[in-house]
């Protein structure tokens, strides 16, 4: 990557603090969720496609956008992680969703079509949501499982829901004798990568598939569902069924709290926040590709180890200045503060923290 890219980002991270520190200051409406002012006028089609995960975010933060730029259309196809990653390095879309990173062999083998042949990517951990382990019992709201029991579950190895494992963990329980299914998901999934990177770090000896997009398991317990949607509809239309989902489309399902040290947490935003706070940047990486190395065997208190974090893919340069034009500014907005409160506003999602905000608009300004 040019060098001048690169020296330019200690300053610009300064300015970005700076600014930070005068929007603080000059801050007159708490829980604002209007899109800034983007200057000129702006006009014109900007494309995402990518995470389901992220489907309802992403609405709250076209409406507010659009409403500031009535002459600006965004459009986000909520595909999938897998399809983003592809339809973005097909250059079929200006920008991406996905719920896990390219890794650093992806980046390498390229290409990105609509990226300017010497440019690099922006990777920007933007939407930070739990995954719930959803459930449907009849009369049952949440259940207690550490890492073991639920790796087991998804394996196929504890097939009832009477099976001692899970009575032992919730003695105050009535527990019917009913057969397990397990619904996982059908497509190429980031969701699914962060449930079984979650089930590989924390229960070793039960889960032993590598973390992928697509469902290790084989052979292939349960049932399967396409996307987000799919999942929710199939443990909803069923009685003993057990998936997972980002949790802001949990609904009325009942819901795992997961053992953390000798506590059992549930999830919310703000132990989803505490855990990506608590864990490290992946190491060998640009300083605008902002990938975060998750640790799901943290034992802090108050940490939910199973979070998604939805990454919002772009170049550094684009070979079209005019997606450039339009990526910029829309991707502020969904870092600011405001464009933030509209996603948890709407999702439940846990918003950035401004160390994390800071590293972000530091990436942004370097779109060209």
């Amino acid at each position: 990557m040019k060098l001048t890219r690169i020296a330019q980002l200690g300053a610009v991270t300064a300015v970005a603090a700076l600014a930070l520190a005068g929007c603080a200051a000059n801050e007159s409406t708490a829980g604002q969720t209007s899109a800034p002012d983007t200057g000129p006028a702006l006009s014109g089609t900007l494309s995402g496609i990518g995470a389901s995960s992220m489907g309802a975010a992403q609405e709250a933060w076209i409406a507010a956008f659009q409403t500031d730029n009535p002459d600006v259309t965004v459009n986000y196809a909520a595909e999938g992680s897998g399809a983003g990653r592809e339809g973005f390095q097909a250059g079929a879309a200006d920008f991406a969703g996905s719920d896990r990173a390219f890794t650093l062999d992806e980046i390498a083998a390229g290409p990105f079509d609509g990226c300017a042949a010497d440019s690099g990517i922006l990777q920007l951990p933007l939407y930070i949501s739990p995954i719930a382990v959803i459930f449907n019992l009849e009369g049952i709201d949440s259940l207690n499982l550490d890492a073991d029991t639920i790796a087991a579950i998804f394996a196929g190895t504890i097939t009832n829901w009477s099976d001692p494992r899970i009575a032992e963990q919730n003695p105050d329980v009535e527990l019917p004798d009913l057969g397990i299914t397990a619904v996982h998901r059908s497509d190429d999934s980031g969701t699914t990568e962060n449930f079984t990177d979650y089930l590989f770090q924390a229960a070793p000896s039960v889960w032993t598939w590598e973390p992928d997009g697509n469902w290790p398991a084989t052979p292939v317990p349960g049932e399967a569902a396409a996307q987000t949607s799919g999942v929710v509809a199939a443990v909803s239309g069923g009685n003993g069924t057990i998936g997972y989902a980002d949790a802001s489309r949990a609904g009325d399902l009942g819901t795992v709290a997961l053992k953390v040290g000798s506590e059992y947490v549930p999830f919310t935003p703000e132990a989803a926040a505490a855990i990506v706070d608590a864990s490290p940047l992946e190491s060998g990486r640009e300083s605008y590709d902002i990938a975060v190395e998750l640790d799901r065997t943290s034992e802090a208190q108050g940490v939910y180890p199973i979070v998604l974090i939805s990454y919002t893919i772009a170049c550094e340069t684009y070979a079209d200045a005019a997606a450039a034009a339009l990526v910029t500014p829309y991707l502020e907005y969904i870092s600011s503060p405001a464009g933030q409160d509209a996603a948890a506003a709407g999702t439940g999602s846990a918003p950035i923290s401004d160390e994390l905000r800071s590293k972000v608009d530091a990436a942004i300004a370097l779109i060209s």
